[in-house]
């Protein structure tokens, strides 16, 4: 019998895979026949790989044939927060060297939170560099159209990069080095990029004085956004600054009260405004933002205020996203103008109906001003807060019944962050999350539940989350190990400050095939307090947990510990059945694999009832096991 899978055309499903942009709807489509697989695999342009250890690049390679783009990612997003070893691992090495033999249309290359070496651009330009024209190196430790080193940490040597950049290059549209230590930068070669690359609409730099760079804006008369900058000469210099007329991307590093008004005259014409490394209290905030009604996209820490977000909701009807961040603690911006919290967000919600994205951290809040977002703000599909440890008192906690508000009327979310303070939410709030985000994909929890059940009844919704982040939890690692299981849809756990226990040896009852599970011990780390001076502070155990198609990884540090799960040796040699008593041996085998001992792994009580074949072969798996760590 003709179905309509076997009736249509694969010109016409390729016509349709065409208009698919979302990853999971293209993974799902490749699944219902082998047709439709060889389809996607033929005609897929772009692919995401959440962890670079989830897959290998030969692999990916036979699976797609004709990938365009490839973004590749690696440490954890604690990373971004110095919350993991700098030598976990990431190298880029080894894609590095496959790009080099296959992926033969590939033009377009994100590398984000890995470890690249100058060895690997060298190779990666030496071999590709005619094909690439774009190239991101992003929070990483011939007809380029696009570079982006923003955040990375790059030891520099000289400017000649920039150069070079400079005179062989025609076709550049993005150059982003934005928030790094390249300072060897001559403004003489940004003008001459701007000469050369007459496409050039994005310019984000490091620290360069505004007034230098008044030939390159002369020049780049197609630029639309424009980062970074310095100010270092007395205010009214600044005036004779002219923005070039098609700018409505701003970010000007340093910028205090006295250089604001150069961005009066265009502030009109802004949709992005990026106010983070700016210098401007809550007055500041509040007289640009009136000048700026077409705004789109504010970036800014909490100086900005209750007032500023009053004055927010008041003139940006077009805000679609917004992101508050922490003040820097240095300031010393303690008064109630620099802060933010519920009244803000109340005030926000009425007056900007369209905002899609909102992360802010809050000194105060509310379960009203949770239910004012779910009632206003229809159209939110990622949303963060973080309530700050700065207040002594929160005026209403926990906030069950807000959370389960916002939830129920943010029915678009994807993203969802909620890390509050202890009290901040009962295992009753935590069960609302788990039955009202269907949709959400992403999630990062912070001290919320009071107890395993909490946890447990979480996990039995939530069946679209996929990358599970939690921090300051009281949860067991049993509970942590159940969840995870119960969440069907989870590909990635992170978990830091929990009960660790010595062994980890609960967390076995999350095995399952392709499933690996990392362990970093708590360690003392050396950090800056507020008067720069270095403490020692105790960074809290991890669990790192994913999907790998290709087993454990090879290149683990000291600082990680890889849980190694033995019943599947045993699956494959009949040895013992998989079940519970096998588990806890697998945790027994853990033991004795950290102190790579034989003699103790043959003493443990329940290896005493194996037969002579049995224990036989538990040797040979555990040799094999050591040997290969």
């Amino acid at each position: 019998m003709t179905t309509a899978v076997t009736a249509m055309p694969d010109l016409v499903f390729q016509r349709v895979v065409d208009y698919i942009r979302d990853p999971r709807d293209l993974a799902a489509a490749s699944l219902v026949c082998r047709r439709w697989f060889s389809i996607d695999a033929s005609s897929r342009k772009h692919v995401t790989v959440a962890l670079c250890y989830a897959t290998t690049p030969q692999a990916l390679d036979r699976r797609f044939q004709n990938l365009e783009s490839l973004k590749l990612k690696a440490k954890p997003r604690a990373a971004m927060f110095n919350l993991i070893p700098e030598d976990w691992g990431g190298h880029v090495a080894p894609w590095v060297e496959e790009m080099v033999r296959s992926f033969r249309c590939l033009k377009a290359v994100h590398f984000r939170r890995m470890i690249v070496r100058d060895s690997d651009i060298e190779v990666l330009a030496q071999s590709r560099g005619q094909d690439l024209v774009e190239l991101k190196i992003d929070r990483c430790s011939g007809n380029l159209t696009t570079l982006f080193l923003e955040e990375s940490t790059i030891t520099e040597r000289d400017g000649e990069w920039l150069h070079e950049l400079a005179l062989n290059n025609k076709n550049l549209e993005t150059l982003n080095f934005y928030m790094t230590d390249l300072s060897k930068v001559r403004f003489q070669d940004l003008e001459l990029i701007a000469r050369n690359c007459p496409s050039l609409v994005s310019v984000k730099i490091s620290e360069c004085e505004l007034l230098d760079l008044v030939g390159f804006f002369h020049t780049a008369v197609a630029l639309q956004e424009f980062g970074g900058g310095s100010f270092s000469e007395e205010p009214e210099r600044y005036s004779s600054i002219s923005f070039p007329p098609k700018v409505s991307s701003l970010g000007l590093t340093y910028m205090g009260q006295n250089e604001m008004p150069i961005v009066f005259p265009f502030a009109s014409l802004l949709r992005r405004l990026d106010l983070l490394y700016a210098l401007l209290d809550t007055e500041d905030h509040c007289l640009l933002i009136q000048k700026c009604p077409n705004l789109e996209v504010l970036e800014t820490r909490t100086v900005i205020g209750d007032r500023g977000l009053e004055v927010l909701g008041r003139c940006c009807k077009r805000l679609r996203k917004l992101r508050i961040e922490r003040g820097a603690d240095e300031q010393g911006i303690d008064n109630e103008g620099g802060l933010v919290s519920h009244t803000g967000l109340i005030a926000l919600a009425q007056g900007c109906p369209e905002l899609e994205y909102l992360a802010v951290y809050i000194s105060d809040i509310t379960n009203a001003s949770l239910e004012f977002i779910g009632t206003h703000l229809k159209n939110l599909c990622d949303f963060r807060l973080v309530l700050l440890d700065q207040g002594e008192r929160i005026s209403d906690l926990p906030l069950d019944n807000g959370v389960r508000a916002l939830l129920q009327g943010c029915n678009k979310l994807r993203r969802f962050a909620l890390y509050l303070r202890p009290g901040g939410l009962t295992d009753v709030g935590l069960s609302y999350i788990g039955k009202h985000t269907p949709n959400v994909r992403w999630m990062l929890l912070g001290y919320v539940g009071e107890s395993d059940a909490g946890l447990l009844e979480f996990s039995r919704g939530c069946p679209s989350l996929q990358k599970l982040e939690i921090r300051c939890c009281i949860f067991s690692e049993h509970a942590l190990a159940i969840a995870a299981l119960q969440l069907t849809s989870l590909r990635y756990l992170w978990v830091q400050g929990y009960p660790a226990s010595e062994t980890g040896h609960d967390l076995l009852a999350m095995a399952r095939p392709f499933w690996n599970i990392e362990l970093i011990p708590a360690r003392q780390v050396l950090v800056a307090d507020p008067l720069g001076e270095a403490v020692v502070t105790e960074d809290p155990a991890h669990i790192l947990a994913y999907y790998s198609l290709v087993g454990r990884r090879t290149d683990f540090p000291d600082t990680v510990s890889d849980v190694y799960f033995m019943y599947g040796y045993f699956r494959t040699m009949n040895a013992v059945n998989i079940n519970a008593e096998s588990c806890n041996f697998a945790a027994n085998i853990v033991v004795a694999q950290r102190y790579s001992d034989v003699d103790l792994l043959v003493s443990l009580p329940f290896v005493r009832k194996f037969t002579t074949l049995e224990k036989s072969l538990c040797v040979m798996s555990f040799v094999t096991i050591t040997s290969k760590a």
